[in-house]
């Protein structure tokens, strides 16, 4: 985007009364920023929804300075901008009527990718949750997604952990401007965070890590992925706003259950009840809920692994050989595997080309 253009999306995104709907509004009536400062009062006011109060704000010349401060930085530190319109603007995000109209984005993005997850949930992650976490992006690292998160204490800043030590691209959304980072306690991420993936944010340079902008940074969360995921939740919390937002983008949902006692289950046993979200007890739920197509993985891989096979895989095979399809709880205790370890072991097996899911939590050799 030339700076002339950037220019006055900046001074339209600072005109009082402007925000992501009107403004989209009003450069889909005038075709770009630039013919919406150049229009006459009657023009714009035949723009259903622009009243005379928003009329006289876009007549208000300081806008013009703080939209010049702004590109200067962003031309400064070389920030990426993508437009909603653009193809480097995340797809998903594009589909969503409050989407921010621009967004300032550092390190090595890639948006093109079609796997692309929310995880999200309370900055009191217990070991449960951190375990349950990490197992859950292990099991689903060879199929490459991107784990989008809050950059945040607790589950946020877990999954992006998770994701990197697994190399995956994990991009967190901030809710403030680019020239800070919050908690300061994370900046030591940061770099190895930029080496695959980065960060998002709609924000300003100016812009402070306030309450509300928090509510904000969560719609671009949910509204950018394929799914969220609440690992832990109390009854009340972001993530939980989150969770129904991505409903209102018609999104996938799914939680974690937990023990009805446990503070930090509640949110998600609730969002379960209420049919808010899909139950996730392991990898294999999201992939079969989502219609991950592992075959993708499959098609070159040779009849030659099956004499590749450890221990673990050589004795879930011989009993599917055997008996048939069967449920993955009977697997796991006709093989002896506790049901957390099989995830991982079936994922592998299924790469492999050696079984498949079935509807139902089954599984049978090819």
């Amino acid at each position: 985007m030339n700076d002339q253009d950037l220019f006055y999306l900046l001074a339209l995104l600072k005109v009082d009364g402007v925000g992501d709907i009107v403004g989209k509004k009003l450069l889909h009536s005038f075709g770009n920023a630039s013919a919406i400062f150049k229009a006459k009062n009657t023009e714009l006011a035949s723009v259903d929804g622009i009243g005379s109060v928003l009329i006289k704000n876009l007549k208000d010349k300081s806008i013009f300075e703080k939209a010049q401060k702004e590109l200067e930085y962003i031309r400064k530190n070389d920030i990426d901008i993508s437009f909603f319109q653009d193809e480097n603007y995340p797809e998903r995000l594009k589909h969503c009527f409050d989407a921010p109209i621009l967004i300032f984005t550092a390190g090595n993005l890639d948006f093109k990718k079609k796997k692309i997850i929310s995880i999200v949930g309370t900055r009191q992650i217990t070991s449960y949750g951190t375990d349950f976490c990490r197992k859950l992006i292990e099991d689903l690292a060879p199929l490459d997604p991107v784990i989008v998160s809050g950059f945040a204490y607790g589950v946020d800043i877990v999954a992006h952990q998770a994701a990197m030590d697994f190399n995956l691209q994990t991009i967190g959304v901030l809710a403030h401007g680019l020239n800070q980072i919050y908690p300061r306690t994370h900046k030591k991420y940061m770099s190895r965070m930029e080496e695959n993936g980065g960060f998002i944010t709609e924000f300003w340079s100016d812009s402070n890590p306030d309450k509300e902008k928090f509510v904000r940074r969560n719609r671009i969360v949910a509204g950018m992925t394929e799914a969220t995921i609440v690992i832990e939740s109390a009854d009340k919390g972001g993530s939980l706003i989150t969770a129904n937002m991505a409903n209102e983008y018609n999104r996938d949902v799914f939680a974690v259950p937990g023990r009805v006692t446990d503070k930090y289950s509640q949110g998600c046993n609730n969002l379960i009840k209420t049919q808010k979200a899909n139950v996730l007890t392991n990898a294999a739920d999201l992939i079969y809920m989502l219609n991950w197509d592992i075959k993708e993985k499959t098609k070159s891989i040779q009849k030659q692994l099956f004499i590749d096979l450890n221990p673990d895989e050589q004795k879930i095979y011989d009993f599917l050989l055997k008996n048939g399809k069967e449920l993955l709880d009977i697997i796991a205790i006709e093989c002896d595997f506790p049901i957390f370890k099989m995830s991982g072991i079936l994922i592998n097996m299924e790469l492999k080309g050696i079984i498949r899911p079935l509807p139902g939590k089954l599984f049978e050799v090819i």
